[in-house]
């Protein structure tokens, strides 16, 4: 089990899985080659690199964390064209920021979305948004994306 942390990402290739834990607001976006069983992940913190007062690490934002995790898939044999996504977290945590500007959350899904669009990988499974957060497991022998929840259990997409 390779474990991805906060604004971090890897890649890998089957039997191996990829975990991230305690997705709150951020996101943990999975993405697979089924044919190579190349699998790679990302656990994004903020929707934007564009006004970050550091923009050293870009696995923590949707906008530049996406494209560098399929260009690492890429350099390791996986084929763009083959990509499917696969995203979970998003939550929205506390209840005073009802605020869309203020719930990171939304934002986030919403930002990741766009940017899988424009880099044309499908997005074919999710379990986003709602109050309560998530733990990930992506299995590269399968694609199947494990979700846990201390209040919902555990699910499969």
């Amino acid at each position: 089990m390779i474990v991805v942390g906060m604004a971090d990402y890897a890649v890998t290739r089957s039997p191996e899985k990829l975990t991230t834990l305690g997705l709150g607001s951020c996101i943990g976006i999975a993405i697979y080659d089924p044919v190579t069983k190349i699998g790679g992940l990302v656990h994004i913190m903020l929707p934007t690199i564009e006004n970050a007062r550091f923009k050293d690490n870009r696995a923590k934002f949707a906008d530049s964390g996406i494209p560098f995790l399929i260009e690492e898939m890429i350099h390791a044999g996986a084929s763009r064209r083959r990509m499917v996504a696969k995203i979970a977290g998003g939550a929205k945590m506390f209840s005073f920021n009802s605020d869309t500007n203020l719930n990171i959350g939304e934002r986030n899904i919403h930002a990741t979305k766009i940017v899988l669009e424009e880099m044309k990988v499908p997005i074919i499974a999710e379990d986003t948004g709602k109050n309560y957060g998530r733990t990930v497991v992506l299995d590269t022998d399968t694609g199947i994306y494990y979700i846990r929840s201390a209040t919902k259990g555990e699910s499969q997409i």
